[in-house]
């Protein structure tokens, strides 16, 4: 069925669009219903796009942007046997005039469109939507950043996927064709971005929307960087090295924020450039060991340079990744081999990143399901521990021995000042046993934890002198040991402690011994089952119960 563009139409769906904002579920469900019921008209999506750039209402603009966007999401792919849900008309319409829509829309709507092209984009680019690419490039002429924003921001979701999709002959002709058509142009953009930063190296407005392009055009980068090293890059490297390495060096008080929790514009592009070199280092080493050593320098001072607050967290844990990528290339080996390097390196980056700072303590307290699902979870990936981790393991490749000498000094000043005064000084200790569980972990998997360890650390005596006292205070009778005190932290009141106590027990009853049995018989764990069955239950009781059996 045909529904006609009319101001009947318009004013009907707004009606209805309205409904579907109200808090009443009376109003809103059969609302919802209606637009349900007409949304396989032909023309529907075509009256959402209409109401969106024409309504007076600004409210009914971004209600009708949602709506399309979600409408595209439900229906645009092609699923084979089924029926088509879009009828073609509507698809060669919707194709010809969203792109110009969504750049001449005000930001809140540009984004849903923006969304919404991506979505057809994965569909239908290249094949169906061939001039999709030179009406987004020809838009870079404009010289309006809100127009260039919202070019890169909907390339930015088209072209990500090429950092995870394998490897095929399709994705290399997509690829090969999406770089004929940009790559020049945005590296024209970039340098012309830079320069314009210059100019407006005063200007606070300016430079927002100059650094968020600067920002999109690095992820872009990054993308377009990821499945091999395209000719154009390599014979452009001087022009894009040399500028990310400017702009890592920048600062401008400007671009600074106050709020101590959220990334400004300044680390967010810091972070994307350290992740773009990090890629270079590791894939292309050959092609980038010459811009290599003043990235390190670079990266290294912002590292000593940067604070503990957690709106750096990004810009230190990507940074502290890429010195763990390029220490255990062999290309770069060289660049670490001093030992007045690594002292420097172990004391100014990795014993500081590995401190339990208040932000964590806060973390711990009040948003325990984040702190376990970063820390147990392994969604720890931008933490600044786990980058530290990440650098101790990459370093003890080529220099485990003097590396493993230069943190037992650490560990054993560090549990000198826990032992001074414990209830003050237990974050010592903390960070001690970080240290030694990544100096110790050489290989690791999810399911069994760690498989290969540094034989220079003696865990045994680790766990018997400073783990098991706490316990109670890695032979089996002292695992055996540990599971009463376990099972005793299943009433602990924290979230957290709780939530640890259940994982080191599943872990401990999964692990596996000789000839694949279980660690412990039926019969060592007779005793503990019942009192272990109660608190567990009891757990379950406990609020915002996390236990993970």
């Amino acid at each position: 069925i045909a529904m006609e563009l009319s101001d009947a139409n318009l004013q009907t769906l707004t009606e209805y669009l309205k409904k579907t904002l109200d808090p009443d579920p009376a109003i809103r469900r059969p609302a919802e219903k209606f637009l349900e019921s007409v949304e396989g008209n032909q023309n529907y999506p075509l009256l959402l796009l209409t109401l969106l750039e024409k309504s007076q209402d600004n409210v009914i603009k971004v209600c009708a942007s949602v709506t399309f966007k979600n409408y595209i999401k439900r229906n645009w792919r092609i699923v084979e046997d089924e029926p088509n849900k879009i009828c073609e008309a509507d698809r060669v319409a919707i194709k010809a005039n969203i792109v110009h829509l969504m750049l001449s829309s005000p930001e809140q709507i540009q984004k849903q469109l923006s969304d919404a092209i991506s979505i057809i984009g994965r569909e239908d680019f290249p094949q169906k939507w061939p001039d999709l690419l030179t009406e987004m490039v020809n838009r870079f002429q404009s010289g309006d950043f809100h127009v260039i924003n919202g070019v890169l921001r909907t390339a930015h979701s088209l072209f990500k996927r090429y950092r995870h999709e394998f490897k095929s002959n399709e994705l290399w002709t997509e690829i090969k064709l999406v770089l004929d058509a940009f790559a020049l142009p945005l590296t024209n953009l970039f340098k012309a971005t830079i320069e314009l930063c210059s100019t407006h190296a005063n200007d606070a407005s300016a430079l927002r929307i100059l650094f968020s392009s600067l920002i999109l055009i690095s992820k872009l980068f990054y993308s377009l960087n990821f499945q091999d090293l395209p000719e154009f890059f390599e014979d452009n490297m001087e022009t894009w090295m040399n500028n990310f390495h400017t702009l890592l060096t920048l600062d401008n008080k400007l671009l600074q924020t106050d709020d101590e929790e959220e990334a400004g514009l300044l680390e967010l592009l810091k972070s994307q450039i350290c992740d773009n070199a990090a890629l270079y280092a590791q894939k292309y080493d050959e092609e980038f060991q010459r811009y290599l050593p003043r990235f390190v320098t670079a990266i290294w001072n912002l590292l000593v340079t940067t604070g503990q607050e957690v709106k750096y967290d990004l810009l230190v844990s990507n940074a502290i990744q890429f010195l763990a990528s390029v220490c255990e290339r062999p290309h770069y080996k060289n660049l670490f081999e001093d030992q007045n390097t690594l002292t420097s390196i172990c004391e100014k980056v990795i014993v500081p990143n590995m401190e339990f700072r208040a932000a964590d303590e806060e973390a711990f307290e009040d948003n325990s399901e984040e702190y376990i699902r970063r820390d147990l979870e392994g969604s720890d990936i931008d933490t600044r521990r786990r980058a530290a981790c990440d650098l101790v393991r990459g370093l003890c490749k080529f220099f485990e021995g003097p590396v493993t000498g230069i943190f037992s000094g650490y560990v054993n000043s560090m549990l000198q000042e826990y032992a001074k005064n414990p209830s003050v000084n237990w974050k010592h200790k903390d960070a001690a046993i970080y240290l030694v569980t990544s100096l110790a972990s050489k290989a690791q998997t999810q399911k069994h934890g760690i498989t290969q360890a540094n034989e220079l650390v003696n865990l045994t005596e680790f766990f018997v002198n400073h783990i098991l006292p706490d316990l109670k205070s890695v032979p089996k009778e002292h695992l055996l040991v540990s599971i009463p005190l376990l099972i005793n932290h299943l009433q602990a009141e924290s979230i957290v402690v709780h939530t640890y106590a259940a994982h080191a027990l599943e872990r401990l009853f999964t692990m596996r011994g000789p000839n694949n049995a279980t660690l412990f018989t039926a019969a060592e764990i007779a005793p503990f089952v019942e009192i272990l069955l109660t608190n567990l239950f009891k757990a379950l009781t406990l609020p915002a119960a996390n236990v993970l059996f």
